[in-house]
């Protein structure tokens, strides 16, 4: 192993020197082996639950046979297609093999890292409930088998299915009771066919398993909450209304994590989940901060014009409907004044008179009573996956744009093993350009890199981290936090 794996660079040394803390990978990749899925899916659930997975693995071909009406008929997409490193051979055989990884965290400059699937994410938005079901089991028993007597170091992520909160439940049962699985990625976004007869394919609507949910999915945070584990997501937005091409994938893979994500926040946020279960924190992969900061900037502008202490400035039945009839009659031209008998009629668009007065606070859901109840759950309840090379990072602590001062709570995700990443090598020194460019200080990267992946996977108590390399690191972190904490 020593002739294979290098020792670090001269680069990641010298940012090493400079911190403090220990380095915390929140969302590394995967690249299962799967003929061992495959047999392991066999074992549970026979030949054709395997030949589902591989249909589904194998749709880049399948829709390559497709003309352009076909493949718009049947919702085909454009995607991803040579995603995983090739010329860097280290690096596929990395992602690939846990314990070659695990062998080259040092050099890295990683201490400890949460790996996420990569063909698994595939298996979560299966259609067949049987398929669907038995593959993510058999991604997950297969990933806590790969990475058996490397927990101190690395921790696989289960793959849990969402179209029902009982299939939710199962996994998350099995996965965390059974497997000893700490980390669960959560299917946020679920594609349902439209209530029409026979829907095509392309005819669907996107649940986010808050507001207006096909199912009521508080059994499942509840038992989230329960277990003491943080439910994550890393959906994509690709085929839905705007990146739905067939012939382009950089079309559809831009600003897609971060569209699915901002979909399941929003959806959580309205629903008031986060209001529910408060011992609860969310995390949202992939798709950087920039999105967050417009949806937290959004919810505090809207909760002030469109609250419930707010709304009543837009009451059609607040109109003075005399004033309003003068000053027409003073300033309206003569075109107007030919149509002034339909003045009362013209009111009423966007201003209507009968509208559900029961329904007007859509705030109701949420819990919040003011501005600082918004800021309070984005800075402490949602967390927020980023790549080493976005330069949009520094905006998370950029406490003199973001609304009330919030510092977000934006988490080193490397996506190591993917295209993203064409040397595992690079990544810390990536991140870390925003310090040398002054963007950010070490502060702010101590809390990117360790303070914050703390808060998101301890929660409140360390039992995540407990026989890891970086136990002790974690405990002393915690309890920092908890003594700055507000009373």
């Amino acid at each position: 192993m020593a002739a294979v794996v290098s020792a670090r660079s001269a680069a990641v040394e010298r940012i090493r020197a400079r911190l403090d803390h220990p380095v915390i990978d929140s969302d590394g990749h995967l690249i299962e082996f799967l003929p061992a899925v495959r047999a392991r899916l066999r074992e549970l659930a026979g030949e054709r639950a395997v030949q589902g997975l591989d249909t589904i693995l194998g749709a880049a071909r399948l829709v390559r046979q497709l003309d352009a009406v076909q493949q718009r008929t049947l919702g085909a997409i454009r995607v991803p297609w040579w995603g995983l490193p090739a010329r860097n051979t280290l690096d596929r055989a990395t992602a690939m093999l846990p314990r070659l990884l695990y062998e080259r965290l040092d050099a890295l400059g990683i201490d400890f890292a949460v790996l996420y699937p990569t063909y698994g994410l595939f298996a979560m938005s299966i259609a067949d409930e049987e398929v669907r079901r038995a593959s993510c089991r058999a991604f997950n028993e297969v990933a806590a088998e790969a990475c058996a007597g490397l927990r101190d170091r690395l921790s696989p992520v289960a793959i849990v299915p969402m179209h029902t909160p009982a299939e939710g439940i199962a996994e998350l049962d099995h996965a965390v009771t059974d497997l000893g699985m700490r980390a669960v990625l959560v299917a946020g976004a679920i594609a349902r066919p439209l209530p029409i007869a026979n829907p095509p394919r392309a005819a669907r609507w996107i649940d986010t398993l808050g507001l207006d949910s096909a199912h009521d999915y508080d059994p499942f945070w509840r038992r989230c909450e329960e277990l003491g584990v943080a439910p994550t997501f890393h959906s994509s937005g690709m085929g839905w209304d705007g990146r739905a091409s067939p012939t382009n994938y950089v079309h559809n893979h831009l600003g897609n994590f971060a569209l699915a994500g901002e979909a399941t926040c929003r959806s959580l946020f309205l629903a008031g989940v986060p209001w529910r279960f408060p011992r609860l924190r969310f995390a949202f992969l992939e798709g950087g901060v920039g999105w967050a900061r417009d949806l937290y900037a959004g919810l505090i502008g809207h909760w002030e014009k469109r609250g419930r202490e707010h709304i009543a400035h837009y009451d059609p039945a607040a109109l003075d409907r005399p004033r309003l009839g003068e000053l027409f009659d003073r300033y309206a031209p003569e075109l107007f004044r030919r149509h002034r008998a339909g003045l009362d009629e013209s009111l009423q668009v966007l201003s209507d008179p009968t509208e559900d007065r029961a329904r007007i606070d859509e705030f109701a859901s949420c819990g919040i009573a003011r501005p600082e109840d918004i800021r309070e759950i984005f800075t402490e309840r949602f967390f927020f996956g980023c790549e080493a090379d976005d330069p949009i990072n520094a905006s998370a602590f950029d406490v003199r744009q973001n609304p009330l001062g919030a510092r977000l709570r934006a988490i080193f995700s490397s996506d190591i093993g993917h295209w993203d990443v064409p040397d595992m090598s690079e990544v810390l020194c990536e991140a870390f350009e925003l310090v040398e460019d002054g963007l950010l200080d070490e502060r702010d990267f101590r809390d990117f890199t360790f303070a914050n992946p703390t808060a998101l996977w301890a929660g409140r108590d360390d039992r995540f981290f407990a026989g890891t390399a970086v136990e002790a690191a974690v405990r002393h972190s915690l309890a920092a936090q908890r003594a700055a904490a507000p009373a």
